[in-house]
């Protein structure tokens, strides 16, 4: 039995990333698509609660199945698990992102939050991104990686409660100088609002903003890979405990 493989994304079903995410993974299995209706970046871990849900077939040809919905990234796994998908699939993924999801991005992510739901239910799960937020992103020099990748966690599957975040430099594919297995890069994005008004005098806000790398000279980490021509791939836990600060905050807080 061919590998089915379920796919997702934050960008939206008629984005340019997720169609060639889709005629990559049919190389390898049969596709399973379940899509926002339209764009979702920034939604992380966000489900739907107020609303109903709703999907919409678009395409059922042989080995390839493509949904549109109007939930969130996170919406749309869980529903694919639970009414959609014929069986339960060996790899999910997310992407490929218009734009970063390296560093603290990846907390904010729909992109990530996709591929964090599929590890939650104990399938291996990769989220791609590219360092482009054109919605002409040239996504062919990532082909061969993205190839690469796919192989090698449908061979060799992840440990339970980890899935990849994986973000590829946009540069051309010979200058691409291979996988790096990373860090998360510790920093924070600053100065993010820019204050305007508009023709009636009212104030409001534009998110913007600059990420201030803590670490920038530290080779470990995907911010230093991706200025290096590398392709990032940093492995990320589902349990989120500071194991090792338990016992500090048992003693302070006991008999309370």
């Amino acid at each position: 039995m061919k590998p089915l493989i379920l796919i997702s994304n934050d960008d939206g079903v008629l984005a340019k990333g997720l169609q060639y995410l889709i005629n990559i993974a049919k190389l390898y299995g049969d596709v399973f698509v379940v899509a926002p209706e339209k764009g979702e970046s920034g939604m992380s871990h966000a489900i739907t609660i107020k609303n109903p849900i709703r999907v919409k077939k678009l395409e059922q040809t042989q080995g390839l199945t493509i949904y549109s919905c109007n939930g969130t990234p996170v919406d749309t796994i869980k529903l694919a698990l639970d009414k959609l998908i014929p069986r339960k699939p060996d790899l999910i993924l997310s992407g490929i992102n218009h734009g970063s999801n390296s560093a603290i991005s990846l907390i904010y992510s729909g992109t990530m939050g996709a591929a964090r739901e599929g590890a939650l239910n104990s399938i291996p799960s990769i989220g791609f991104s590219i360092t482009d937020h054109s919605s002409e992103a040239d996504f062919e020099p990532s082909v061969k990686f993205v190839k690469q990748i796919i192989e090698d966690v449908l061979k060799n599957g992840l440990e339970k409660n980890v899935f990849l975040n994986v973000n590829i430099p946009n540069i051309s594919e010979k200058d691409i100088k291979g996988i790096k297995i990373c860090a998360q890069t510790n920093g924070l994005w600053k100065q993010e609002y820019d204050e305007r008004t508009d023709p009636n005098g009212g104030v409001y806000y534009w998110l913007t903003g600059y990420f201030d790398n803590y670490e920038p000279s530290n080779k470990e980490t995907d911010e230093w890979a991706l200025q290096n021509n590398y392709i990032a791939i940093v492995p990320v836990k589902l349990n989120t405990t500071e194991f090792n600060y338990i016992e500090t905050l048992k003693n302070r807080y006991n008999g309370i």
